[in-house]
């Protein structure tokens, strides 16, 4: 809902070092597209990006991520609070950098690719 999504970038805006302008990626949704939520980001100086409508693949990387965690995190306990969510997706995220192998990096977690390709 516009609801959420304003809140969230919101609370997004609040974390950002002075001066930082990143780029905001989404796909068509209404919400991304609604006048309140684009005046948001012009008034915080942020970018906005969008997938060209029906083309997940304009965000591949990030496409594949969101696929994996619906599909994983999941998998051994739900959580039941909006807290544990929290947890459980901050969890995630560093077992998924840090442990998970990853097929396309050589068999190697997103961290240890990182580590190896820098230091070639």
């Amino acid at each position: 809902s516009l609801h959420l999504t304003t809140t969230a970038l919101r609370s997004a805006i609040a974390t950002l070092p002075r001066g930082a302008h990143p780029l905001v990626h989404t796909d068509q949704g209404f919400q991304y597209r609604h006048p309140y939520w684009r005046r948001l980001l012009n008034e915080a100086g942020l970018v906005q990006s969008m997938s060209r409508r029906g083309n997940c693949l304009d965000n591949a990387v990030v496409e594949n991520f969101f696929g994996h965690l619906k599909s994983e995190i999941f998998q051994h306990e739900r959580p039941h609070t909006p807290d544990q969510l929290i947890t459980a997706v901050k969890e995630y995220i560093t077992w998924y950098n840090t442990e998970r192998i990853h097929t396309r990096l050589e068999g190697l977690s997103p961290v240890e690719y990182r580590a190896q390709t820098l230091a070639a």
